[in-house]
């Protein structure tokens, strides 16, 4: 497949439950796919062989395969079955070669017999992937244990698949052995065995688990409905799970890292901070959102809210959605202020889910958004609508005091310098529209903020840069004000470098 290309993968209609949760993580050049009992592989690069019987020798992972007649080379990572029709799935390091219908491949397995089949089919490239079901090696589970039931939840950690969301055992977080994604017995006695996390030598989790995040270091976040704990150094060798707090986080996709590997997530009483190497929680919403929570009115069994961090913008997108409609709020966090700014979208438009494409390709990679009507899409800086529907950005400032406590005050004048040096220039501003509003509190000012309407005064200014005689004397009085800039003009585009306001003489004393 090449960069940037999408691919449909060969799945039934019955394999994925599309009216339940999925998740998928990538592993070992794969896509674990979990959805409850469905539990799938997309496979990007096995090469792919059959034979109607197996013999009396399957092959253990690891071996070398070799075709009788072709001379290609395999080396075996997983198998259906080892007994009778298998297919068989291994990394070919014999490009110029393929493996053919009707040749005998043969090989040596781990204790030293002869591997021996005939292939019925002719091999299969991994373009499109391989899509089969996810099994321990061979189907053998008294050999290799037993993946969960059920699983809604799952990550790469440490090198091993990490699964939870079992109904059943909600508080546990079974995982792989080490670099083998079809090992699941946890009764060995080696260091990379697999093991349950939450139930086993590195501790016990007595919360609903919501969230796996796998962090730097090797090191693995749980989130759980009320509390956050680390996972440090091997599960099941050493390994403890350190408790963070009791700051819950909202659901799986409720995270993101930064580029220093700070951890944001939306949790308890709204959107919180880990900074990489610290096991203190950062409350950021708190006192610029204070009523987050309860003015989204999101609960798991209704809501989508997603985190992605966008290293272009250096942001966190944030977005709540309602799963049955698709209607959304949304909120960018500005990471060089920590200022959050309102975002709107289309219903149809609502995100479920954030995911940053590193492509090698600059031009191919960002923050994905997948949307209610099944689109991926992504921002554009160089768009100046959405799809010939104006946008409206604009900026809040306040509530900002005019005068000591217990008086009012006033503005007497505003002046602005927009982005540009001159009309022309790439980066010049158009004009922008500046609404002020006054009241007597801080709380008022930012309701009326927040509504945008019915502003005091209202003023437009011509940009690009510093107008001569484009200072506006009228004024607004008050004890607090609000003022809001922006541009709601289809095909125009602005920028602010400064907000300039004269103050007037203070005047009553409040009662």
């Amino acid at each position: 497949m090449a960069a940037g290309d999408m691919v449909k993968l060969a799945a039934s209609d019955d394999d994925i439950d599309t009216t339940d949760q999925c998740r998928a993580f990538e592993a070992y050049g794969k896509v674990f796919v979990v959805n409850g009992a469905n539990l799938k592989v997309a496979d990007f690069t096995n090469t792919k062989i059959t034979t109607a019987n197996i013999g009396a020798n399957p092959p253990d992972r690891g071996n070398q395969l070799t075709g009788g007649t072709s001379g290609a080379i395999m080396y075996v990572d997983y198998v259906t079955t080892l007994t009778g029709a298998c297919t068989i799935y291994g990394k070919k390091i014999t490009s110029a070669k393929s493996f053919e219908s009707g040749e005998t491949v043969t090989g040596t397995d781990d204790d030293d017999n002869a591997i021996s089949f005939v292939l019925n089919a002719d091999e299969t490239a991994p373009s499109p992937p391989h899509w089969y079901d996810w099994t321990v090696y061979g189907g053998d589970e008294d050999t290799y244990g037993s993946l969960p039931d059920q699983a809604y939840l799952g990550c790469l950690s440490g090198g091993r698949c990490v699964l939870s969301g079992d109904p059943d055992y909600p508080h546990e977080a079974p995982t792989s052995a080490a670099g083998n994604p079809w090992d699941w017995n946890i009764y060995r006695t080696t260091s990379d065995r697999a093991t349950v996390i939450g139930n086993g030598p590195a501790g016990t989790i007595g919360d609903v688990i919501r969230a796996l995040i796998p962090a730097r270091d090797g090191q693995l976040v749980i989130g759980c409905a009320n509390s956050m704990h680390i996972v440090v150094d091997n599960p099941a060798f050493g390994g403890q799970i350190v408790d963070i707090n009791d700051t819950g986080i909202f659901g799986a996709e409720s995270w993101c890292f930064d580029a220093d590997g700070s951890l944001y997530f939306w949790g308890t009483g709204g959107i919180n901070r880990i900074a990489r190497g610290v096991s203190q929680v950062e409350h950021l919403s708190q006192l610029a959102l204070p009523d987050l929570v309860q003015d989204t009115g999101a609960n798991p069994s209704t809501h989508r809210i997603s985190l992605g961090y966008d290293p272009d913008r250096n942001g966190v997108k944030v977005c709540a959605t309602k799963l049955s409609d698709g209607s959304s709020s949304n909120w960018w966090l500005d990471l060089r202020t920590l200022g959050f700014f309102p975002d709107t979208h289309a219903d149809e438009q609502g995100v479920y889910c954030l995911f940053h494409y590193n492509a090698n390709d600059p031009t191919l990679a960002g923050l994905l958004c997948g949307c209610t009507d099944g689109y991926i899409r992504v921002h554009d800086d160089e768009t100046t609508d959405d799809d010939g529907t104006a946008i409206d950005s604009y900026i809040g400032v306040g509530p900002i005091p005019l005068a000591d406590s217990g008086r009012d005050g006033s503005i007497a004048a505003f002046d602005m310098v927009l982005a540009g040096a001159a009309s022309g220039d790439d980066d010049a501003s158009d004009g922008v529209t500046l609404e002020a509003w006054s009241a007597d509190t801080a709380r008022s000012v930012i309701k009326q903020l927040a509504a945008g309407t019915s502003p005091k005064i209202s003023l437009s200014f011509a940009g690009p840069g510093r107008i001569r005689g484009g200072k506006k004397r009228r004024g607004v009085r008050g004890a607090y004000a609000g003022i809001k800039v922006g541009n709601s003009n289809s095909g125009e585009t602005w920028g602010m470098e400064k907000l300039i306001i004269d103050g007037g003489a203070p005047g009553r004393r409040l009662r």
